[in-house]
């Protein structure tokens, strides 16, 4: 049999097991095409690693669809079995952002999960990633799944692991749930059902605990706040961000309410990633207008921060993220001392 026969009967039983019509209607137009189009989809699988797996939206392996994401939650479920003996009490914790079918992914991610025995906790609507960190934590679960794909462009979707610590995974936990993954036929991943007693929708209150410990953050709240601009550069990190700041007793900060709302499609921006040059552009055009001295923007799942602050000619700089450490690791060593640290 040769390679593209192999490749055309995988393609045709991936059609078979597709369940979503815009994906299945491609690959049938990748079955008629050209051969070359369909082994770029089929010649292999997405790599799983440090940063779990992202691709664009599309069919087969090597992109990022609903088999691939149920292919990849039970190598990680059999991981998660083998080396924690509570995995299936302890659970694992799912959170998604304001992808094009992230929800999709999110609950095939639950009912995989709980087909395999383990508690599935479904955290409520888009949340940013750092909610689903920390609640991992704080729920005492045992791995968390973010279904995002960061601040790659809009046609991308992704698929990020945390374990025990809240931490993203590292060698060598990447390359051994990597080989779990491949031991499972996308096509035939067993899942439970929707209304399973295993898949627990967690509701507002673990939304509720992140919020609630903003206070905790703040080390020094006798040192005022300034004036701050944000936009959460369409993604999922606004709602929050404007809660969090309450929480902590700062005042609420001027908003680009053109990036306010979560949406796909990121239509203001060509590359969603604050450290980008341009993609800061209008929240720090706000700042300059209302007098802000500071300018912050969060990626769309609202785990990196950037930020801008005035120069003497009127002009804003951007700040790395390594001088970002070094200021606030300055703030803390001023105002703080011994276990305060």
């Amino acid at each position: 049999m040769t390679a593209a026969v192999d490749v055309q009967a995988t393609a045709s039983r991936w059609l078979d097991a597709e369940p979503d019509e815009d994906i299945r209607d491609e690959l049938r137009a990748l079955l008629d095409g050209p051969s070359g189009e369909l082994t770029a989809r089929f010649g292999g699988r997405l790599t799983f690693g440090t940063a779990g797996l992202r691709a664009e939206v599309g069919a087969g392996p090597l992109r990022m669809n609903r088999l691939v994401v149920r292919q990849a939650t039970a190598g990680l479920a059999a991981y998660v079995l083998a080396t924690d003996t509570r995995a299936g009490e302890r659970g694992v914790v799912i959170g998604f952002d304001g992808r094009r079918k992230s929800d999709v992914f999110a609950m095939d991610t639950a009912r995989v999960m709980a087909a395999a025995g383990i508690r599935a906790l479904l955290l409520p609507g888009p949340v940013p990633t750092p909610v689903v960190a920390w609640s991992l934590t704080d729920l005492d679960a045992a791995a968390a799944v973010v279904v995002t794909a960061s601040h790659n462009p809009p046609q991308d979707n992704g698929y990020k692991v945390y374990l025990g610590d809240g931490a993203q995974i590292v060698p060598p936990h990447d390359a051994e749930i990597s080989a779990r993954i491949a031991e499972f036929d996308p096509t035939t991943v067993a899942l439970s059902a929707h209304d399973d007693a295993l898949i627990e929708r967690l509701g507002g209150s673990a939304v509720e605990r992140y919020v609630a410990s903003a206070p905790a953050a703040r080390r020094t709240p006798e040192v005022p706040g300034v004036e701050v601009a944000y936009t959460p550069m369409h993604g999922v990190g606004g709602e929050i961000l404007l809660r969090a700041f309450a929480a902590a007793g700062l005042d609420a900060p001027a908003v680009v309410d053109a990036q306010f709302r979560p949406d796909a499609t990121f239509p203001t921006v060509s590359f969603p990633n604050p450290e980008e040059p341009g993609a800061m552009d209008l929240v720090i055009a706000l700042a300059a207008e209302g007098g802000a001295v500071l300018a912050i923007a969060n990626d769309p799942d609202a785990d990196r921060l950037g930020a801008a602050i005035p120069q003497p000619d009127g002009s804003w700089r951007r700040l790395g993220g390594d001088e970002l450490g070094w200021l606030l690791a300055d703030h803390i060593l001023r105002h703080t001392d011994g276990d305060d640290r």
